[in-house]
């Protein structure tokens, strides 16, 4: 068994990998394609890696919001073209990786963050599917983001 949990889902937008290399990295938009964040502003001038950000989520179930939190990133990774990846809280690793493809880009967007235990384990594996959620999450995010590339 492992420590980490991690998750992946990818699709293919035809548009140049630096387009939505471009479009991703710009993380103030990130509200426009995630279910979860809905508002990302960065902290200080800085771009690339070691820049900074804070993100704005909001959990929902149906109309009723379960909870609303903002968490502090940092780029960790900064490939113009082909990787953006930051951590949020010092935990969850979120890196988009771009690949040419055809007259396209095939992106993945992938997680990992160590495996929660205990009570919390129970509440976010057991009974809310939280890597099943997140999966599910960055299929919409990634929908979203080739919808609006496309159109």
């Amino acid at each position: 068994m492992t420590d980490t949990t991690t998750g992946r889902n990818k699709t293919t937008i035809a548009r140049p990998p630096a387009d939505v290399f471009a479009t991703v990295a710009d993380i103030t938009r990130m509200g426009e394609w995630s279910p979860e964040t809905v508002a990302c502003r960065w902290l200080g001038d800085t771009r690339g890696v070691g820049a900074r950000f804070e993100g704005d989520n909001l959990a929902t179930l149906g109309p009723i919001t379960l909870k609303e939190w903002t968490t502090v990133s940092e780029v960790t990774a900064y490939e113009e073209g082909a990787v953006f990846e930051f951590v949020t809280e010092d935990t969850t690793t979120w890196r988009f990786e771009f690949m040419p493809d055809g007259d396209g880009t095939r992106v993945v967007e992938s997680f990992a963050h160590p495996r929660t235990r205990g009570l919390q384990r129970i509440m976010y594996n057991a009974l809310g599917s939280r890597r099943k959620a997140m999966v599910a999450g960055m299929g919409k995010t990634l929908g979203r983001l080739k919808a609006a590339l496309e159109a």
